[in-house]
């Protein structure tokens, strides 16, 4: 090679190398940048097979990349071709190194190994590769394994050369400048590799903390933790399906991948403000609970109306009123209470809406008196019977304000990580699940055009969630048919976006979620022209 081309040589490696290194800072897919790394490696030495192991979790080699210009194979990387062939053991046996295997000698050493000729090495055991090339008509020759290891000193992995070529395309041995330039690069591989992993384990770890929040919440009332768990499913069938919308409002709205799971971990951590929320009001399923259920005390109390009816009955008989065992008074004064009480229970489980002859009804029975303590006073207390006259559900409204919180609490919370640049928009999105179209949600009064796509498609996932799960102490989950009517009307009164929902129906994500989520007893015909107004 004259001076000319040797510089011009020098040149196109040392901008390949430069390649290289500004990959390792943007190339997010590891095969990839090692394809790269192999690639030059071919380049530096011409060798005619390479491959690619990485050490793993149980300590032995895994086949990551292979390829061989000459018998044409290309496994493993990018390909999407499985690499058939089992781990290398690091060891025979908990006290025996594999120090035969030239692969797992050097990921056990941390050494170079730079062989001439396989058939004439007396070190390894080549007979594998003896009886490969036997089959294949294949000769392997030279080889040039080399460690890949990382900041901690730590070997993750090996790269091996085999068969170096010269211009002729002869097959020979890899001289000690080849050596240097492959455990350079070796070394930017690994460093590649490392960064990789930690930060997939960084990925891992702030994933299982997010789903710990929800566990805690799960452990601390009954009936939210599935609900953490479910809205993310919805949240991402819905989001996929609107990035797919070709005409419309949303037919420019898509996602990255950073922008999909910046989308899913909000969607985990909507509710996470709820771990503040007193379990006594989260898991409120009657009217009268709080620590326990009151019931039980007004029951106590109708009990003692009824020692009173027979007292009062027994007077009459001592003072000579009456003769027979029972006058018609006192059996009336029982099956009077014994109804009151059946009443109560039964105004004590929340519903959808309570009639206003109903509530009349609760304040009339709860100004009886009774004698308690030779003192008189009202069978139902005021607290007892505001409570018993909740005209929805099982929450007063100052109740419900403290659930509402929870948002609050929820942006509070989030507004406090230091967010990666791909994860700032979570508060945003995980916060706006109870604003409205209208601007009459919280806790910001947001209208829609002051609300982001994600948080629109995030409050759809939230309320469908709500309506069909089965799990809530106040209610049973809706028929399929209610719940899409319910939302309906909700998009009719512009709580949630219309243009979302009708997509929500059409694409048939709310079918496709209940085959898997939604108990089939819930599950009936959906009118769906109806639901979404067409």
């Amino acid at each position: 090679m004259d001076a000319l081309n040797r510089i011009k040589f020098l040149e196109d490696r040392l901008h390949r190398l430069s390649e290289i290194g500004m990959a390792l800072s943007t190339e997010k897919n590891t095969d990839r940048l090692f394809e790269m790394i192999l690639e030059e490696a071919k380049n530096i030495t011409q060798a005619d097979g390479r491959t690619l192991y990485s050490i793993n979790k149980d300590g032995d080699l895994d086949f990551e990349i292979l390829r061989n210009d000459s018998m044409n194979t290309i496994m493993g990387g990018t390909s999407g071709v499985e690499i058939p062939y089992y781990p290398v053991h690091l060891w025979l046996d908990d006290k025996t190194p594999n120090q035969k295997n030239v692969s797992a000698y050097v990921a056990l050493t941390g050494k170079t190994v730079n062989i001439k000729d396989a058939y004439e090495e007396e070190g390894f055991d080549f007979e594998g590769t003896k009886n490969f090339d036997k089959k294949s008509g294949y000769r392997s020759k030279s080889f040039l394994t080399v460690p890949l290891r990382n900041h901690e000193n730590e070997i993750i992995g090996v790269m091996q050369l085999i068969n170096a070529r010269n211009d002729k395309g002869d097959v020979i041995s890899f001289n000690q400048e080849m050596q240097e330039q492959v455990e350079s690069l070796a070394s930017q591989g690994a460093v590649a590799l490392t960064n990789k992993r930690l930060v997939e384990e960084l990925k891992i770890l702030f994933e299982a903390f997010i789903k710990l929040i929800a566990t805690a919440i799960d452990k601390k009332s009954e009936y939210t933790g599935g609900h953490c768990e479910r809205v993310p499913v919805i949240t991402m069938m819905l989001a996929d399906a609107v990035a797919q919308i070709s005409e419309g409002k949303y037919k420019d709205f898509s996602m990255n991948d950073d922008e999909r799971y910046e989308l899913y971990i909000a969607a985990w951590l909507h509710d996470c403000g709820k771990v503040a929320t007193p379990p006594h009001v989260v898991d409120k399923g009657t009217k009268l609970e709080t620590i326990f259920d009151r019931i039980e005390l007004i029951r106590t109390k109708m009990e003692l109306l009824k020692r009173d009816a027979e007292i009062s009955f027994l007077k009459r008989q001592l003072n000579g009123h009456i003769k027979e065992n029972f006058d018609d008074e006192y059996l009336q004064d029982i099956k009077r209470i014994e109804e009151n009480m059946e009443f109560i229970e039964k105004c004590n489980v929340g519903g959808e809406y309570m009639e206003e002859e109903l509530q009349d009804r609760v304040r009339l029975i709860g100004s009886e008196e009774l004698i308690l303590n030779n003192k008189s006073q009202n069978l139902l207390t005021e607290d007892e019977i505001n409570n018993l006259n909740i005209p929805k559900g099982t929450l007063l409204p100052e109740e419900r304000e403290i659930i509402n919180d929870h948002i609050v609490i929820t942006i509070e919370m989030l507004e406090q990580l230091p967010y990666p640049k791909n994860l700032r928009n979570v508060p945003e999105f995980a916060g706006g699940h109870h604003e409205k179209m209208d601007g009459t949600g919280y806790p910001k009064g947001l209208n829609q055009s002051q609300m982001s796509t994600q948080a629109k498609i995030m409050a759809i996932a939230d309320i469908y969630e709500a309506l069909t799960a089965a799990d809530r102490p106040y209610k049973e989950g809706k028929k399929l048919s209610q719940a899409m009517r319910i939302m309906g009307f909700m998009k009719n009164d512009f709580h949630i976006d219309e243009d979302l929902f009708e997509i929500f129906v059409t694409s048939g994500i709310y079918k496709q979620y209940a085959k898997e989520y939604i108990a089939k007893d819930q599950i009936d015909d959906v009118d769906e022209q109806s639901v979404i107004g067409k």
